[in-house]
């Protein structure tokens, strides 16, 4: 485990702390408010004023957790926290894409949890926006994830998973990191997914079957475009951290951010070599359906060539019996003793050269 980072130095509680007393946070779309003090349980509160001031004051931190929150939900925590505005807008408004940034007094981030839905070949995203201050952690989660769950149950859990220690002793910024942390394990596991679903695609398409897998191809192919915007956007901020451009990330977690790094920078390759390969199987899927339709279209062509052959050998004959048929009294033709046998040997020599004519040009 990391170091324990020096005591943040006590600041002076907002202007709206002391009006946050007893059922402040009714009404709110609150999962939990807890207050961390380390070697303490958690202890749920419903004033958020007075456990931020003691959170400061004990060396922990409170965390409130929301889910769905809207415009007037946040505005209430606003003054208490500090919270600047154009931050509070972007929590409010989901779809955002991920990010980090620094404010003067706190550090705001965007996560997007993935969730691959293997039956379905669905990439479920979801949003949870971080809101990290002086003794303070709030969360704000669009959509539905387990992610914030399972950290805060890590938390809870003690320093060594030992049940007897309590707190969370590296603060609240070593949260932000566990969350980070489990939203990039989730990428993993959702590019496991995903491999799965497209080794099956390449070999039913390349497996010399006649069917037409191209709406599953641009499905999955739109899912994992979905799952790169919530990827790619975060290796930037992540690199960043590393470097040492946010304050957000302590000195003893900065080694932790390097190793989710390395897991986000090898989820983003995946998932960009992915979205390649979709792309060249959809192409050879659409030029085999393209080769069949042009097979069979060559196919009707050859019997329609055919067709046309024995039309053109059949008019023959129905020409002259056509012409013989007629009632005409006088027909010099018809007196004639060998007339019949005469026609019938016409018929069968203008049709035999007719058939070899159309076989010698391939066309029977």
């Amino acid at each position: 485990m990391p170091p324990e980072p020096p005591a943040r130095p006590q600041r002076p509680a907002g202007p709206g702390a002391r009006p946050a007393g007893p059922g402040a946070l009714s009404g709110l779309p609150v999962v939990r408010c807890e207050l961390y003090l380390p070697g303490r349980p958690p202890q749920r509160v419903d004033a958020p004023g007075a456990a931020l001031d003691e959170a400061r004051a004990g060396g922990g931190f409170l965390w409130i957790g929301l889910h769905g929150a809207d415009t007037g939900h946040l505005q209430r925590l606003q003054r208490l926290f500090d919270l600047p505005e154009l931050a509070v807008e972007d929590a409010i408004t989901a779809h955002q894409r991920p990010k980090f940034e620094q404010y003067p007094e706190l550090t705001f981030a965007v996560l997007k949890p993935v969730r691959y839905v293997d039956h379905e070949e669905v990439v479920a995203v979801s949003e949870v926006a971080v809101f990290l201050g002086d003794g303070f952690l709030l969360t704000v989660r669009h959509g539905e994830s387990g992610v914030v769950a399972d950290v805060r149950a890590e938390v809870e859990r003690g320093p060594g998973d030992d049940p007897g220690e309590h707190g969370c002793p590296h603060g609240p910024g070593h949260v932000l990191y566990r969350l980070l942390d489990r939203v990039v394990d989730g990428y993993g596991d959702a590019v496991e997914g995903i491999a799965i679903d497209v080794e099956e695609i390449e070999e039913k398409v390349f497996g010399g079957g006649e069917d037409d897998h191209s709406e599953r191809i641009y499905k999955l192919k739109r899912e994992v475009l979905e799952f790169k915007r919530a990827v790619v956007p975060l290796v930037a901020p992540v690199q960043q951290i590393v470097d040492g451009g946010l304050g957000s990330a302590a000195d003893g977690d900065r080694p932790y951010y390097r190793d989710v790094l390395d897991h986000l920078l090898r989820a983003a390759d995946a998932i960009d070599g992915y979205d390649r390969l979709l792309t060249d199987i959809l192409q050879a899927q659409l030029t085999q359906v393209g080769v069949r339709q042009n097979r069979v279209s060559a196919q009707q062509n050859e019997d329609m060539r055919k067709i046309s052959a024995w039309a053109a050998i059949a008019l023959v004959p129905t020409a002259i019996a056509g012409i013989y048929g007629m009632n005409f009294e006088h027909m010099p033709e018809l007196s004639t003793r060998y007339g019949y046998f005469v026609v019938l040997g016409v018929i069968v020599a203008a049709c035999t050269s007719l058939y070899l004519v159309l076989r010698a040009k391939e066309w029977l």
